[in-house]
């Protein structure tokens, strides 16, 4: 393959391009950074599991909080790494492709893509169970909040939600970043609001099964069994998932190949502080019972804050609803820039079809990409909402197991990329070598339990499909759909798998400094 540059044009003309046509340059610290807090959407992933994750762990949430932020950490310094040599939109499928070959590498991808569809489905569902109750709040009326039951009216609530989400994602970069600021600004300043309120009514004595702190919170030994420790890492790995996404944007920013390592790791670390004073708070408010506002209460297990909202803020209630949905909203349009950018380099090098290489001439952004990204999110939330009756648990508890998959993936594929010169210096044997071993290593073998677990129905919701938990029907047939769908690629576009497009020695796209 011919080397790729930025098209520059006169030596003061504007724009700029990548080699894949994206727009350059748009994109400073600061709006990755926020890009980045919109994926994870700290507030969604709160409410939706803080309620499995306390069944599974009880009370140390903080330290399975902690351990999760581990392997996630050490995962992103080789991820920091790979962008600095390679910055690619491609993230996972290009890098493990560069290190390990076309086959696993088109597999890594297919992983990123199986979990941020996955995601994608379960964002507009929360997304759905929150415009309800917030329009019920608004009302007045009650009865509002419970329309999100009536099946037929969910689905298509959901189809409204994706395709709006789809909307802003096709104008591109610059039109995220002006949305993602508002709505990252409002779901931190509401649950700022929430912790303050929680702990003053703690101080108060206002909390009917509200409990002491304890140190012990944070020791991740006394957590009764392996498996329960490795179900709450999977959730916990889950709720640090989506910071990659500021890799993915790394030709769009400046300075990519250093912005968006910089951006990835502020991103972990703030998220980090939000989850532990979350996680405390709200675990000393409501207490782990199985009753009223009990963590353990199945009943309230999937939204936690629907039900916290009133008792915690008040009349103020409303404005933690509202939350909510614009964390769900903005991870569910923010998301988008990952499978659509990693559809963009398969298409680009000739891993899929050529249409997924196209990008707007105007927008400057892979609209074909996004919207086969939408259609298919949308029909997995439609197909999940139909077979099963606890579709959010079911498709969280897969999506740890998807993450752990191409995470642990790129880690070592990080390893075996620099391996030649990971021992130059001492700095390369703790970035290159030490810190994604370990964190892929770790990942793999939370995977490892977690698939072994999930064969049981009572892993997760308890629904099942020929007696195999849905769980693992989910995330482990996923990925052996990706095996499938990959031979039947490689039968019409045989050129990549002959490492005729990509391989270790193809240059790295330039991007703007």
């Amino acid at each position: 393959m011919s080397t790729m540059k930025v098209r520059t044009g006169a030596p003061n003309s504007t724009p700029k391009y990548s080699g894949k046509g994206l727009k350059t340059g748009q994109l400073g610290l600061l709006a990755v950074v926020v890009i980045g807090i919109s994926t994870i959407a700290p507030a969604y992933v709160l409410t939706s599991t803080l309620g499995p994750t306390v069944q599974s762990i009880g009370v140390h949430l903080p330290a399975i909080f902690l351990v999760g932020f581990i392997p996630m950490f050490l995962v992103a310094l080789g991820y920091r790494e790979l962008n600095a040599d390679s910055p690619d939109s491609g993230t996972t499928f290009t890098w493990v492709t560069k290190a390990f070959g076309p086959y696993i590498g088109w597999i890594g991808g297919w992983g990123l893509l199986a979990a941020n569809i996955i995601v994608l489905s379960n964002l507009a569902g929360v997304a759905v169970d929150f415009f309800y109750l917030f329009l019920a709040q608004l009302t007045g009326q009650d009865a509002i909040a419970d329309l999100t039951g009536i099946r037929w009216l969910n689905i298509l609530t959901c189809l409204v939600f994706v395709g709006a989400a789809v909307w802003v994602s096709c104008r591109g970069v610059k039109t995220t970043k002006a949305v993602q600021y508002a709505l990252v600004g409002l779901q931190v300043g509401v649950l700022a609001w929430f912790v303050i309120a929680a702990f003053s009514r703690i101080q108060q004595g206002s909390a009917a099964d509200t409990i002491a702190f304890s140190w012990d919170w944070f020791n991740p030994f006394a957590i009764e069994s392996f498996s329960a420790f490795a179900l709450g890492l999977s959730l916990s790995i889950f709720a640090f998932w989506g910071w990659d996404v500021c890799l993915t944007v790394s030709e769009e920013s400046r300075n990519g190949k250093r912005t968006a390592g910089q951006a990835a790791t502020w991103t972990a670390v703030v998220v980090l502080g939000i989850y532990l004073l979350g996680a405390i708070a709200t675990v000393m408010f409501a207490g782990i019972g199985t009753e009223g506002l009990g963590l353990n209460n199945s009943d309230i297990s999937e939204n936690v804050f629907a039900a916290l909202a009133a008792p915690v803020m008040g009349p103020f209630a409303i404005l933690l609803s509202l939350a909510v949905l614009s964390s769900c909203a903005a991870s569910l349009q923010s998301t988008f820039l990952s499978p659509a950018r990693s559809l963009l380099a398969m298409g680009y090098y000739k891993a899929l079809p050529q249409k997924f290489a196209t990008v707007h001439p105007t927008y400057r952004s892979p609209v074909f990409a996004t919207v086969v990204a939408g259609v298919i999110s949308a029909g997995f939330y439609s197909l999940m909402r139909i077979i099963s009756d606890n579709v959010l648990n079911d498709t969280i508890m897969a999506l740890g197991l998807m993450i752990c998959f191409y995470y642990g993936l790129t880690a070592l594929a990080c390893v075996w990329y620099f391996r030649r010169t990971a021992f130059t210096s001492a700095r390369n044997f703790v970035f290159r070598l030490l810190a994604p071993l370990l964190g892929g290593i770790g990942l793999v073998i939370v995977f490892l339990q977690t698939a072994v677990d999930s064969w049981d129905p009572a892993f997760g919701s308890g629904s099942e499909v020929f007696g195999v938990g849905l769980v693992f029907v989910i995330g482990v047939g996923i990925i052996a759909l990706g095996v499938v769908v990959m031979f039947i690629v490689r039968r019409t576009h045989p050129g990549f798998f002959r490492g005729e497009t990509l391989r270790r020695d193809t240059p790295a796209l330039e991007v703007a400094e």
